[in-house]
């Protein structure tokens, strides 16, 4: 089994375990796929048919409005799952963007294909419905720390949860993520112990 089904399957097993026989059948699906660095991977109008995992880079899933102000909403990387998962569930046009930051490699899995084996495996469909759950519950939490946390509160939350997110991701697009102005961020960034 390749190092990318292995870091899949222990995420699997964080989740929801599987039997053996209902991983391979779960593992059969997913195929490898790369993306240069800055590539669109889904467009806003655009259906999204796949669920990605993560094995290398790191992405975000962000949205522009009509007067073109941008959100990043969401940042994904090594070991997690990705895409625009609202779009892909739903069955409608994605609203955001998925972008690559850096070169990026994923396995991917088509919806479809997922959905069928969801239909002959209920311990699959659970796994699946657990990480959305937890999914939802990490979105939750951060609509609330929009809310009710200062920026400083926001870095710091940020930082708990992702120390190693500052390596990782241009700091532009932190700020953005936090809804700090850039030249704020920076001043936090000094003024912040890590």
């Amino acid at each position: 089994m390749s190092e990318d089904l292995l870091a899949l399957e222990k995420l699997v097993k964080a989740i929801s375990p599987l039997t053996e026989e209902e991983w391979q059948d779960f593992a059969s699906l997913w195929k490898p796929h790369a993306a240069k660095r800055k590539e669109i991977i889904t467009a806003a109008g655009e259906a999204e048919a796949h669920l990605y995992f993560v094995t290398e880079g790191v992405q975000r899933v962000y949205y522009f409005d009509e007067q073109e102000r941008e959100a990043t909403l969401v940042f994904t990387y090594a070991p997690s799952f990705g895409g625009v998962l609202d779009a892909l569930t739903l069955k409608q046009p994605s609203r955001y963007y998925y972008e690559t930051l850096t070169p990026s490699a994923f396995l991917k899995a088509s919806y479809a294909d997922l959905e069928a084996l969801m239909l002959r495996r209920p311990a699959i469909e659970r796994m699946v419905r657990q990480g959305l759950s937890q999914s939802l519950s990490g979105v939750l939490e951060r609509l609330v720390e929009l809310q009710c946390y200062t920026s400083e509160e926001r870095f710091k939350k940020l930082l708990q949860r992702s120390p190693h997110i500052l390596q990782l991701v241009p700091h532009k697009y932190l700020a953005n993520y936090l809804g700090i102005d850039p030249t704020n961020f920076s001043k936090l960034m000094n003024r912040v112990r890590i």
